[in-house]
This record gives C-alpha cells, structure tokens and sequence, in this order.
C-alpha cells in the first residue's frame, strides 16, 4: 500500500517546554511551560497541544463515520484529556482519555460508531498499542 502525504504541518520549538513553538506557516505561535502543576504555567504545555489536535482530529473523524454509516448525530463535542504520566523512576509517558458529547444522537448510534470513529482518527492510529487511550460518549438516551 503505497502512501501519500496529504498535509504536513511544521513546528519548530525553541528551548523545550519552557520555550517557544513557532509554526512556518506563520498562523500558529505559543508560548511553552511545564504544566502548571510542575512549574510556572505561563504557557501551554506539550500535553495540552496534544489534547487539542487529539480532539479535533477524533471529532472530525467522528462526523466522517456518522455520515458513512447514515446516523444523524447532530453537533458534538469532543473533550481529550492528555496526562503525563511516571512510569518509574525517571521515566514518563502518556495516556489520553476521549469524551464525545453528542446530545441529538441516540445513545445506541454513538455507542456504535464511536469505535468506528477510534479506527479511522489518525491520532487514535499513531497512537494505538503506543499509549491507553480510553473513549467515552454520551448520547441521547
């Protein structure tokens, strides 16, 4: 299967998590810090970037799958949950946890298709077998 690049998108980062992150393209810049439990927390850190493309690009897949399969599901939203975690000694990694809010979809349709939504995410693919990542939703009952 042969793969071809769709997007790339390049950030550069200057002094780590308590630098700066500058896009190329000009249209994203920000300033990094520890999380505000570990350091100063002016800034954004690492594991909230992450949170942030996690959940967009997991909605946006989330809405690819309802129309394919033909559910109306209404607006969503879509809250990630980044931790970083110790996993001995010096050592970190990280886990995330997905939350879909879908008030206009049945419970039954969302509980269906959020699966379908965690094997297409290109997020929930880069990151599978790498990191727990936990999905949960809340639909219409």
């Amino acid at each position: 299967m042969s793969t071809e690049i769709a997007y790339t998108a390049t950030v550069a980062v200057t002094g780590g998590r308590g630098g700066r992150a500058t896009s190329t393209t000009g249209s994203f810049a920000a300033d990094l810090a520890r999380p505000a439990e570990r350091g100063t927390g002016s800034g954004t850190d690492p594991e909230e970037l992450f949170a942030a493309g996690y959940a967009a690009c997991f909605d946006s897949a989330l809405q690819v799958v309802a129309r394919r399969e033909r559910v109306r599901i209404g607006p969503t939203t879509t809250t990630a949950s980044v931790s970083l975690c110790i996993t001995g000694g010096d050592q970190y990694s990280i886990a995330a946890e997905l939350e879909v809010a879908a008030p206009e979809c049945a419970q039954a349709d969302l509980d269906r298709l959020l699966p379908l939504a965690h094997e297409t995410c290109p997020y929930s693919k880069a990151t599978r077998g790498n990191i727990p990542v936990a999905v949960t939703g809340t639909g219409r009952t």
